[in-house]
């Protein structure tokens, strides 16, 4: 049985539907991160308007460590599954640094065609239900961040919970 994410924001609800058949490890990943409620209080920290939304760091349970928002993860890395799925809206895909294997439990949701990422980035699922949610978080005011990129959200975009539920029941 196949099975999706629920990703309840302050924003609304935005469900997620896997590709285990393209990135296995990477949806087993975030899965297993979703079921001990790794992502439970975290926040996007990382809003670029036009191209994605950015979540899954732990350290964003804490506004005292807001200065090191974007460097947060599980503690270990996961291999990259790069694949030909296609950088779209609601795409959501694994961050990760200049290393291709540094993937931990940071993620972004796709707002728009972004296919310079393809081949590149793990893509392991797709929005099948919330796409309002996600223009509105994507519509966030932001501010500059301390690199210079203008991606910080000026209001807390908060990760109430991630479900994992039957996807026929999502």
């Amino acid at each position: 049985m196949s099975e999706a994410a629920v990703i309840k924001t302050t924003a609304g609800e935005m469900v997620i539907e896997f590709w285990p058949d393209v990135a296995p490890g990477t949806v087993e990943n975030f899965k297993k991160l979703a079921r001990q409620g790794f992502y439970d209080g975290t926040a996007f920290h990382r809003i670029v308007k036009g191209f994605m939304i950015q979540g899954g760091d732990p350290l964003t349970k804490d506004t005292k460590m807001e200065s090191r928002w974007g460097t947060g993860g599980p503690g270990y890395q996961i291999k990259a599954e790069f694949n030909n799925k296609a950088h779209v809206r609601g795409v959501i895909s694994m961050a990760r640094s200049q290393h291709p294997d540094s993937a931990g439990s940071q993620f972004f949701i796709c707002l728009a065609d972004a296919s310079f990422l393809d081949r590149q980035y793990t893509a392991f699922g797709c929005l099948v239900k919330g796409d309002e949610v996600l223009g509105a978080i994507g519509d966030t005011p932001t501010t500059h961040s301390g690199g210079g990129e203008k991606s910080r959200p000026t209001q807390r975009v908060g990760v109430e919970s991630v479900k994992i539920v039957p996807a026929e029941s999502a």
